[in-house]
């Protein structure tokens, strides 16, 4: 049993301060874009990476990382991947260049996929009964609340102490988690009978798959598609991708394939990838567009998304009575529809076709209004759907592979729309010298010939709206998608495994 000192009070305290640090960092680099790729001199491929590096490594070692803590235990994993975290940040906040600074968030989201997968398995552990669905709903509203607020957050970091601080702040609040969890935190893990097996293998084929899919979405549009490069990076993806599947179907691997013959948790899986790809994959070139095109600071940036982040928090109050009243499948349709009307708002107003200023605006506005609304509906059902639609044995497997399709669809958003971006950017303004548009596609229009920059900006702005117009359209494959969560779904017709129930600590 553990100390008096040790209370699941501590245990929820550390746990939600690492959910906190985590889900922060996946937004709040967002608003700093611009700045970080004008000190380090990168251009739009590059700047991409800083997000991209963080959601695949964060997404693809997820399912790794809680067998891992089924293994040797939660509170280890956690700690370790706390420090890992910690050292990361630092490394972020010093980086002298570009390179290191992707290589560095690409080592936080491996520490950020080991702090995530066992926190519900240590609240799990720490809480009972209704106090555990109390302990596991409240540290879900931080995360979220964290994850809403981080343009802000970076906003007012960028703005007072300069970029690199986005990262360093991190470093002093690890190291306090860290202690805090070495001398307050208990020890849990799952029975030895029921501990999933590591997969090594599985999870490095599953990194290079998805880092070889990424390379030609990112370098293309510079490098040109038909590049050997290019041609080579998307070649080894396919055979990496082809041995991934080939190893999972084995059986007792990093993926349990037969989850996936089930309709309706496929679909949750399927629809919170496309909704991450809709809503955190256009928000790099959100930032991007109303700091460039509109001169907002970093700051300005992050009041101007209040809309945004403030409606997603509000219509999260009400979640819950709504899935008393409609269907997951009616909730889902529903978020899909009003992020998709929010994306055609906002590239209305990034195209210049609602008229004075003051009312693109408002049109701005309320797309940001419809983008966080629709979001605070969607998720919430889906992980009732993903869970509910496998045995209990199976949950945590199920929860932990939907949350994994989260970060995997931010960053396939990133690369997808980035290459769009970047295409329709070049086909609207030719005549911009090629040396100068890497300080276009980042939108540092100074740095551009002043007889052009209007032309620049025009571009720029086209190529955000055809971001949101794409956007919405993956919105409008996500409402019909969303038909897979009827009820009625063919029932789990796998073999039966035991997996220990506290392995519902692998949702993140």
């Amino acid at each position: 049993m553990p100390s008096r000192p040790r209370t699941p009070r501590w245990t929820f305290a550390l746990v939600s301060a690492g959910g906190v640090m985590m889900t922060l960092d996946v937004t709040i680099v967002n608003v700093a874009l611009s700045d970080i790729s004008r000190d380090l001199d990168a251009g739009l491929g590059r700047v991409q990476w800083t997000v991209s590096a963080y959601s695949l490594a964060f997404g693809a070692l997820l399912l790794s990382a809680g067998a891992l803590s089924d293994r040797v235990g939660r509170r280890r994993v956690f700690t370790a991947g706390m420090a890992l975290f910690t050292l990361a940040s630092a490394g972020c906040g010093l980086a002298p260049d570009a390179g290191t600074l992707i290589a560095a968030r690409a080592a936080q989201g491996l520490g950020g996929a080991m702090v995530f997968a066992p926190t519900l398995a240590l609240l799990a552990a720490a809480y009972e009964g209704a106090r555990r669905q109390a302990a596991i709903a409240g540290f879900a509203a931080i995360a979220s609340a964290a994850g809403a607020l981080g343009p802000l957050v970076g906003g007012v970091f960028v703005q007072t102490l300069g970029w690199r601080w986005i990262f360093l702040i991190n470093v002093p609040i690890g190291l306090l988690v860290v202690a805090g969890a070495l001398a307050r935190m208990p020890e849990s893990a799952a029975p030895r009978d029921t501990r999933r097996r590591i997969d090594p293998l599985g999870a490095l084929l599953a990194v290079g798959t998805l880092l070889a899919l990424h390379y030609p979405l990112v370098t293309g549009p510079e490098a040109g598609w038909t590049a050997p490069d290019v041609l080579a990076s998307a070649a080894l993806a396919v055979i990496l991708a082809v041995g991934l599947v080939a190893g999972q179907r084995r059986g007792g691997g990093l993926i349990d394939m037969t989850l996936l013959r089930v309709r309706a948790f496929s679909g949750a899986a399927v629809l919170g990838f496309l909704a991450r790809m809709s809503s955190l994959g256009v928000l790099a070139f959100t930032t991007l567009w109303l700091q460039s095109t509109h001169g907002y600071s970093a700051l300005e940036v992050g009041l101007h998304l209040l809309p945004l982040t403030g409606s997603l928090l509000v219509a999260g109050l009400f979640v819950a009575r709504l899935q008393r009243v409609f269907a997951p499948d009616r909730l889902v349709a529903g978020g899909f529809a009003l992020q998709g009307l929010g994306l055609l708002a906002l590239a209305a107003a990034a195209g210049d076709t609602v008229g004075p200023a003051v009312v693109a605006q408002a049109v701005t506005a309320t797309g940001f209004v419809l983008l966080g609304v629709g979001g605070a509906v969607i998720f919430p059902p889906l992980m009732g759907v993903a869970v509910s639609a496998v045995p209990a044995d199976r949950a945590g497997m199920a929860s932990g592979l939907t949350n994994a399709s989260y970060p995997l669809g931010t960053a396939t958003g990133v690369a997808v729309f980035g290459a769009l971006f970047s295409q329709r950017l070049e086909g609207a303004a030719p005549e911009v010298d090629p040396s100068a548009w890497s300080a276009v596609e980042t939108g540092h229009f100074d740095l551009v010939e002043p007889a052009l920059q209007p032309l620049a900006r025009s571009a720029f702005s086209g190529a955000f709206a055809a971001v949101c117009l794409a956007s919405a359209l993956v919105c409008l494959v996500g409402v019909f998608v969303a038909r897979t969560l009827r009820p009625g779904a063919e029932p789990f017709d796998g073999p039966a495994v035991k997996s220990p129930a506290a392995t519902v600590g692998q949702r993140s």
